[in-house]
């Protein structure tokens, strides 16, 4: 678990170092962030020998084209961006060459998600737009109640990525009397629409942090993408729901968060991790 500015911590760390990198950012932020420049990388042979190049997008539009033209839709997209798009080229810089990355974002952003990583990292590198649904709290009476968020999941190389199906937990079919008891007793694989409930307020999960992500989810997120002994790596580590779950089915894990406060809870459920200071939170922590 490290302290600090993840755009410190990610460059002390090598290319390929990860198997699974999960990412819940700041769904919007309006904090003030620094500009670090950077060039987009990709793949263009298909081998573990990538190169820095100007990257082409949907229908044969260059990177830098695709961006400005969604800033025209959305004035509140360079400054979240110019947050979130460095952070999520060092993910892929650290992705190893069968790894994946799993963006957790909402309806505000994931649109504009899906389409500039597209440009950045291909549209072959897509894997899959995972809707996690839930039915929680307020409901809406003047439009449809917004009860979903969206994890877009991206590989590093199409033809040599992790993935394991038969490891993850399966769940109940919704219309049970239309399979075989032996499948009824099985359960089905998941889909790409998974139903699963928030934290509850009164369970044992709890840890009083407000982003706070349930096990379950991440729990089929490193089963299906990650080996025991594989690293994980969450640089917008929150509450460590990431890191509680590597932990638990064996995978090693790095956290990263710039919060003290998620730091002390990540403390508190992790007690057996080893803990550091980056940056220049190691200076304002002293």
């Amino acid at each position: 678990m490290v302290l600090g500015d993840n755009l410190d911590v990610l460059p002390t760390l090598a290319d390929g170092s990860f198997t699974l990198v999960y990412l819940d950012p700041p769904f919007n932020t309006g904090r003030y962030q620094r500009r670090h420049a950077s060039a987009a990388v990709r793949d263009t042979t298909g081998s573990a020998d990538r190169r820095r190049e100007t990257v082409t997008g949907f229908r044969g539009s260059s990177y830098e084209r695709v961006r400005g033209d969604l800033m025209r839709f959305d004035d509140r997209f360079d400054d979240y961006w110019s947050f979130l798009e460095p952070r999520l080229l060092e993910a892929w810089r650290l992705l190893a060459d069968d790894g994946t990355l799993y963006l957790h974002l909402d309806y505000r952003e994931s649109h504009y998600a899906k389409v500039l990583l597209d440009a950045l990292f291909g549209r072959d590198a897509f894997l899959n737009e995972i809707v996690w649904a839930y039915d929680f709290g307020a409901k809406s009476r003047s439009r449809w109640p917004t009860k979903h968020d969206t994890i877009l999941v991206y590989v590093k190389d199409p033809s040599q990525y992790w993935f394991d199906s038969s490891a993850v937990d399966r769940e109940p079919y919704m219309a049970p009397g239309l399979v075989t008891a032996e499948k009824r007793e099985r359960g089905k694989l998941p889909t790409d629409v998974w139903w699963h409930t928030i934290v509850s307020p009164t369970g044992k999960e709890k840890t009083g942090y407000p982003t706070q992500k349930p096990e379950g989810v991440l729990r089929r997120i490193v089963q299906a993408s990650s080996r025991e002994g594989d690293w994980v790596l969450d640089f917008f580590a929150g509450s460590g729901t990431t890191g509680a779950v590597a932990q638990a089915l064996g995978r090693r894990f790095v956290l990263v968060d710039d919060n003290p406060v998620a730091v002390d809870v990540i403390r508190r459920r992790l007690p057996g991790a080893s803990f550091e200071i980056a940056g220049p939170s190691a200076a304002s922590a002293s």
